[in-house]
């Protein structure tokens, strides 16, 4: 079963409540965990962020919404207990509850329209009301990503041959390899051994070294190509290699270098976009948002 989207949490959360005793986000996620069934792998599966269960975080953000509907209260810090009015909603049966069901309470009216440009009578509901805010966020920040991945290929595979080199160079700087920018500039980018185009030192020391192959190929590169980059690393005596190409691996050429001694790592175009994204490499900060929460900590009184 797949996780509950955050709107299929509100009646089984408000029908906990009913009781009308108190309770904690903890007890309502295992409670409701066994409500739906869900799997460890699902109660344990996180945001795209990796900083939050998605399961505790629609939970949370189900509790949010009915109590901004005024079905649930919280009495005190870090429980929260079910009000005469979601009593009264629990006494009507309702098949379900969601934006559109809680729409009808002013106090939802009020909080919705603090999250959405214009009010209406009956909102349309949009699919961005189908994830919670840390989800939707995630996602739209997941589409924009990918489209500047895709432009930033693009680009790469553009440019030209030297070009890539130097760029090349100046992404496994910022990885934390070559040194300093000029060392590794004269390590790589030039006439190798073979099927090695340069070398560069692993760490600022340079007790180790790495040997680089840097392509800008349109084609697939294959095993043949990475064979003889292996065979030119044996006969160096090396067992640590990276080959780097604008295009893409075959299958048979990831299948090689997982059945042989040297570590030989195969980053594609798509990774390199990835990875010159994540160390600010030919992309520049357009804005950044600050996600901040309640500290809960400061409002205790002695």
């Amino acid at each position: 079963m797949a996780i509950p989207d955050y709107q299929t949490i509100m009646l089984p959360l408000l029908r906990l409540a009913g009781d009308g005793k108190t309770h904690t986000l903890r007890e309502a996620v295992d409670s409701l965990a066994d409500h739906f069934g869900l799997s460890e792998a699902e109660l344990t599966s996180l945001l795209p962020s990796g900083k939050q269960p998605t399961f505790l975080n629609r939970v949370g953000w189900a509790r949010t919404y009915i109590m901004k509907a005024g079905l649930l209260e919280a009495p005190r810090r870090a429980v929260f207990q079910i009000t005469q009015r979601g009593l009264d909603v629990l006494k009507t049966n309702p098949e379900k509850i969601n934006v559109k069901f809680l729409i009808q309470f002013p106090e939802f009216k009020s909080f919705r329209a603090l999250r959405h440009a214009r009010e209406s009578e009956e909102p349309a509901i949009s699919p961005a009301d189908e994830n919670t805010p840390e989800e939707a966020l995630e996602e739209s920040y997941g589409r924009m990503r990918a489209n500047l991945e895709t432009e930033l290929l693009d680009r790469i595979k553009a440019c030209s041959p030297s070009f890539f080199e130097r760029l090349v160079v100046e992404l496994l700087v910022k990885m934390g390899y070559g040194g300093t920018l000029r060392d590794a500039g004269q390590a790589i980018g030039r006439s190798g051994d073979g099927g090695i185009d340069g070398v560069i030192k692993e760490d600022l020391l340079g007790l180790d070294v790495v040997y680089v192959q840097a392509k800008r190929w349109d084609a697939t590169v294959g095993r043949p190509e990475i064979q003889k980059f292996a065979g030119a690393l044996q006969g160096v005596r090396a067992k640590k290699g990276v080959f780097i190409t604008a295009s893409e691996f075959s299958n048979d050429a990831h299948d090689y270098v997982s059945h042989i001694d040297s570590k030989i790592a195969l980053i594609d175009g798509p990774q390199l976009a990835r990875l010159m994204i994540d160390h600010g490499l030919g992309v520049s900060l357009v804005e950044t948002y600050e996600i901040k929460r309640i500290d809960s900590d400061y409002f205790i009184e002695d």
